[in-house]
């Protein structure tokens, strides 16, 4: 009991330092004054072809290059033990009430998975905080969206690997990959974000935009002991979940979906969801949960906020609701988890990106 405020202050002093300072990271410090001066609201609100997603077909190997006005930002230091692992949730203050709302954007090597604005308009329209692990070849073919998110005060971005790269089965070197590029694909973004912000005299709001991707989450939720490692050596927090928010999406209505998803919140719970076009329930999901959450006194935080507010619960296996319940991705996704199969078109083995 004695070493637990010293846990959450060493959380909360990694935590800030890993977003360079406290204040501009936190949301309540930053205005809508660069989202709204570089979108207009029909631009924010997006159309029917967010949603769009593109058919399965050959990989795309190529891979980005840092523009010549980008910086990519140093590793920050290796993760501190205390918070290494699969963090599921956070432990709490008693009588504290919050809760994270998570979405994960992926994307892998032979598809386009589209991006489900309807989300993201509910989400600004009830100023719910949210965060976001985007896959970084996501981040390529959504330019837009993913700028508008980087600049949106209520959200916060992780990395969610460059092509949804089952981490469990790639070798030191794949996994730096993985995240190098969506690093390079941020950073290149950040910057045209920063041309943008300072043609409209809005280079002191672009400053408070963090420079760099601090949290990730594992695709599949898979990992390894190898994995893990090398991402605390990257300075990566490993966020995962402790409730699954759209599970049995396939086989239930979005109420039935919702009340299960409730009955296992509680105070320091992290919800993962999806964002882009694929989960079929996700938006009418979310319509339930953020009312509910609410008349139930928890406080909407993003990842980062939960943090610096309590102290991190994490395991060494990555799952979804138990443990060894996502072990058979493995065998359904090829090219150790960046395609998307095909059954009427097989593969020819391509190096993974």
């Amino acid at each position: 009991m004695r070493t637990a405020p010293r846990l959450i202050i060493l959380t909360a002093v990694f935590v800030c330092c890993l977003a360079g300072a406290c204040p501009a990271a936190e949301p309540g410090h930053r205005t809508e004054a660069l989202l709204l001066g570089l979108w207009s609201s029909a631009e924010l609100a997006g159309s029917d072809t967010d949603r769009a997603i593109g058919a399965v077909g050959v990989p795309d190997a190529s891979t980005p290059a840092l523009a010549h006005d980008a910086d990519l930002p140093a590793r920050p230091p290796a993760v501190p033990k205390t918070m290494q692992g699969a963090i599921r949730r956070v432990s709490l203050p008693k009588g504290r009430k919050l809760v994270a709302v998570t979405f994960d954007l992926c994307e892998r090597a032979n598809n386009v998975a589209g991006y489900n604005n309807q989300i993201i308009n509910l989400l600004r329209a009830q100023n719910a905080q949210a965060t976001f692990f985007a896959g970084g070849k996501w981040m390529r073919s959504h330019p837009e969206a993913a700028m508008q998110l980087m600049a949106d005060p209520r959200f916060e971005l992780g990395s969610h690997t460059w092509t949804h790269g089952n981490l469990a089965l790639m070798t030191r070197a794949e996994v730096d990959a993985q995240m190098r590029l969506t690093e390079v694909q941020h950073a290149n973004l950040r910057a045209e974000l920063g041309r943008r912000a300072a043609a409209k005299g809005l280079g002191r709001e672009f400053a408070r935009v963090p420079e760099a991707l601090r949290l990730m989450r594992l695709p599949y939720g898979r990992s390894s002991e190898l994995a893990l490692n090398t991402l605390a050596e990257m300075g990566y927090l490993v966020i995962q979940w402790d409730v699954e928010g759209e599970r049995d999406e396939d086989k239930l209505c979005a109420d039935a979906v919702a009340k299960n998803a409730l009955a296992r919140v509680r105070p320091g719970s992290i919800i993962l969801l999806h964002a882009n076009a694929v989960p079929q329930l996700s938006y009418e999901v979310l319509g339930l949960l953020l009312p509910a959450l609410r008349k139930g006194g928890y406080e909407l935080v993003t990842v980062g906020e939960l943090l610096r507010r309590g102290a991190p619960q994490a395991v060494r296996q990555g799952y979804f609701t138990i443990p060894g319940d996502n072990l058979r991705y493995d065998a359904i996704f090829p090219g150790k988890g960046t395609l998307k199969p095909d059954p009427a078109r097989p593969f020819v083995s391509a190096p993974v990106p």
